[in-house]
């Protein structure tokens, strides 16, 4: 039998894969260092942070419909979802239709240069485009600030599914006009970690100039681009080389332990640092070749890290684009998830991770699952009678063998739609019944 814990109250909300920045403001999470990646997002809590949470101490958290899942944290939240200078969509550039970036070099690892030497000159022509993206997660009083691309003229908005999973509210902050709107999600897939905002009542934006990250090279000099630290203003970046293409990783939730494999990725020697997520990567040319995704565990946290040879990752501007058409066309899938997200409002144990929580049943086996630390007030999960101690083991019919399974699943779902639930309760006992999913707060 394992033992079912009460999910962490660590102030991480769900798909904030954090990074120890080694400044942060007061109150921000460090998190613990693990194998693979964290990705880089900064996150803190506000002091006068309070729970909603029945059940459960410490503070709860939003957790996106298609994200991995939390520690402690609300399941089923956060369903959410540039042009160059000559005018052409960017969502009608680079990318092939099933999201490969092309071109790449495979997946030996080289040593990159040295970087520009005038990453200043080069970082301005980018800047413009990019906006400071500050999410707010209520559920897990919790706040959050990364970046975003900027690929329309009205507003929409490229950037990491992590930056913006779970959040309750989002806004950004254009650093070409220096205005601030809010923003909702289009769509998002959270296996890729690529989502899509659309800006509030935005015209007249500087849109990203985009480059074909099929032609790019290891030794090739870049700058990554974002906001650092989430302290806003004037980006940060920071210059360096490709290392490598076609690179895979498992980018680490290390509030939960829970994981995704990310791929085709150019890995580089560039500082890039918590905030930076969902930032630019560009080329000599202040040309987007990528979005700024993940840095190792520990990576550029000190000035001897980079010695070290730590790296830092982008997604492919091509694979990034491919995935931001399918969401602007409305074409949901297994791992795209378009308009408002489901939510079944249960919070899932942080011990479990990838490999699922369980619980002996009432003939003395052992049922792995998704192990519930406690449910939020007012939601299907609390009508239905789940409580902490339960174990869901199915959704229509599908089993559940871990909070990765349920999440993934709770994908292809919608606020209004009728889902089958299994679980096993803190008794051992096998029950089933029909839940209404809810609608995950505004974002």
């Amino acid at each position: 039998m394992v033992g079912i814990r009460p999910g962490n109250a660590d102030g991480v909300p769900h798909g904030l894969r954090a990074v120890d920045t080694g400044r942060r403001a007061p109150g921000a999470v460090r998190s613990a260092a693990g194998a693979g990646a964290g990705i880089g997002h900064e996150v803190w809590t506000p002091s006068n942070s309070t729970s909603a949470v029945s059940g459960v101490s410490g503070l709860p958290g939003g957790l996106g419909s298609g994200g991995a899942t939390s520690g402690g944290l609300p399941f089923g939240l956060g369903g959410l979802g540039g042009a160059g200078s000559s005018g052409q969509s960017p969502l009608e550039r680079g990318g092939s239709s099933d999201g490969s970036s092309g071109g790449s070099s495979g997946g030996s690892a080289a040593a990159g240069g040295a970087g520009p030497s005038d990453v200043a000159a080069i970082a301005a022509k980018a800047s413009p485009a990019l906006v400071d993206i500050n999410a707010t997660f209520s559920y897990q009083s919790s706040e959050g600030a990364g970046t975003g691309i900027v690929l329309s003229s009205t507003g929409e908005v490229l950037t990491n599914n992590h930056v913006i999973n779970g959040a309750t509210s989002i806004s950004a902050t254009d650093v070409g006009n220096g205005k601030t709107y809010s923003a909702t999600v289009v769509g998002y897939d959270a296996t890729h970690d690529i989502a899509v905002l659309r800006l509030g009542d935005a015209s007249g934006l500087t849109t990203a100039t985009l480059g074909d990250s099929s032609t790019a090279a290891v030794g090739q000099s870049v700058v990554a681009i974002g906001n650092a630290g989430g302290t806003g203003g004037t980006p940060s970046s920071a210059g360096g080389a490709i290392t490598a293409l076609d690179q895979s990783i498992t980018a680490n939730d290390e509030a939960d332990g829970s994981a995704e494999h990310l791929t085709g990725l150019i890995e580089v020697n560039a500082d890039v640092q918590a905030g930076d997520s969902g930032g630019a990567l560009v080329d000599e040319g202040g040309k987007v070749i990528g979005m700024n995704t993940a840095a190792s565990a520990g990576f550029a946290m000190t000035p001897s890290a980079q010695a070290a040879g730590n790296q830092g990752f982008a997604i492919p501007i091509n694979q990034a684009l491919a995935t931001a058409k399918q969401i602007e066309a409305g074409q949901g899938s297994d791992v795209i998830h378009v308009g408002a997200a489901a939510f079944l409002g249960v919070m899932i144990s942080s011990t479990e991770g990838q490999g699922g929580g369980g619980r002996g049943d009432s003939t003395g086996s052992t049922t792995s699952g998704a192990a519930v630390s406690g449910v939020v007030d007012g939601t299907s999960a609390q009508r239905t009678g789940l409580s902490a101690g339960d174990v869901i083991t199915s959704l229509d019919g599908r089993a559940v063998d871990s909070a990765t399974t349920l999440s993934r699943l709770m994908v292809t779902h919608h606020p209004g739609d009728q889902v089958q639930l299994g679980w096993l309760d803190s008794a051992g006992q096998s029950r089933t019944a029909t839940v209404t999913l809810g609608s995950g707060p505004p974002a």
